[in-house]
């Protein structure tokens, strides 16, 4: 960390101070591949600011919103999870990419936008004090089914998600790029743990993931005290695969993305599975696991072709089936 424990600035980029929130605040870059054209200015219709492009089989995930710091509104997150389940089960996308414009990558939820005041369907509003209030349950099914169904389906996205964090990721944003199976960062990135600045918990998965990632002590450090975390300290913690100079950020995303797409789509897939459970489960049934993860991808075509390709001394072509 780079500032003292002690310290209480507030190093959240003052347009995104309020959007740098996770779900249970609200009851309720790089650039992508050539040729598309920028969006209207004032267009933050979910179509508009989460916007998909594939391109050799990648699918482009692209906040677009830069003067919210791609804080995401209810309607917007449904987009993004929507994107991400078609492209888990697009045999032509064998590998997405998700990243953001302008400084920032993703600035947790947006208070201030959505479909209705908390998502959840109720108004939960309290006629004799005039104040909103949630009803019993409402604040946990609004975290269930917004924040945690997000990173949920990063994790279970049957492709290689790789986050190309352009700049500022803070609350759920934070999360949304540490569910992701690989991590690059612009070196103006930087990661905040934003929740206890509000005196809210983390939600999103925060407390599932950071301690996977850097172990207990060093998750709650991030956690209890919300300093800002630039990415070369990011990556020297193990949060971050590499940090770029922001004009190289989009190529080695692309080319990390080439290299996965043309791999063996359905091994990388279980693969992933594999390593995503195993801090979760015993050796025993993480053995038993990879047996059958093993038996299942020996059925695919790109497995007979690995095989071959090698008793061939060639190198392999495979069509990610």
């Amino acid at each position: 960390m780079t500032s003292s424990p002690h310290e209480t600035r507030d190093d959240t980029p003052s347009a995104g101070r309020d959007a740098a929130l996770g779900g249970a605040a609200r009851a309720g870059g790089a650039p992508p591949p050539e040729g598309r054209p920028a969006r209207e200015a004032g267009d933050d219709s979910p179509e508009a600011v989460v916007t998909c492009t594939t391109e050799d089989a990648v699918a482009w995930l692209t906040l677009d919103r830069p003067h919210a710091l791609n804080a995401l509104t209810w309607d917007q997150r449904e987009r993004l999870i929507g994107l991400l389940a078609d492209a888990s089960a697009d045999d032509a996308v064998r590998a997405v990419v998700l990243t953001g414009r302008g400084r920032g990558f993703c600035a947790g939820a947006d208070l201030r936008g959505g479909s209705g005041s908390n998502g959840s369907g109720s108004s939960g509003n309290d006629n004799s004090t005039g104040r909103t209030e949630p009803a019993a349950g409402q604040v946990a099914r609004t975290v269930e089914r917004g924040a945690q169904r997000l990173i949920a389906a990063v994790l279970d996205c049957e492709k290689p998600v790789i986050a190309a964090v352009n700049g500022t990721a803070a609350g759920i944003g934070a999360h949304l790029a540490l569910a992701c199976d690989l991590v690059l960062a612009a070196e103006e990135a930087a990661f905040v743990e934003v929740f206890v600045r509000r005196g809210l918990v983390p939600d999103g998965g925060g407390a599932y993931l950071l301690p996977r990632l850097v172990g207990p002590q060093r998750a709650k450090e991030l956690m209890f005290f919300g300093d800002s975390l630039p990415a070369a300290e990011a990556a020297r913690l193990g949060l971050v695969n590499r940090v770029l100079p922001a004009g190289e950020l989009a190529g080695t995303a692309r080319d990390w993305a080439h290299r996965l797409a043309t791999g063996p789509t359905r091994a990388l897939a279980l693969t992933k599975r594999l390593v995503n459970a195993s801090l979760d489960t015993d050796r025993s049934a993480a053995f038993a696991a990879e047996a059958w993860a093993q038996e299942i991808n020996m059925t695919t075509r790109d497995a007979r072709e690995g095989v071959a390709s090698f008793a061939q001394r060639r190198s392999p072509v495979f069509e990610g089936r």
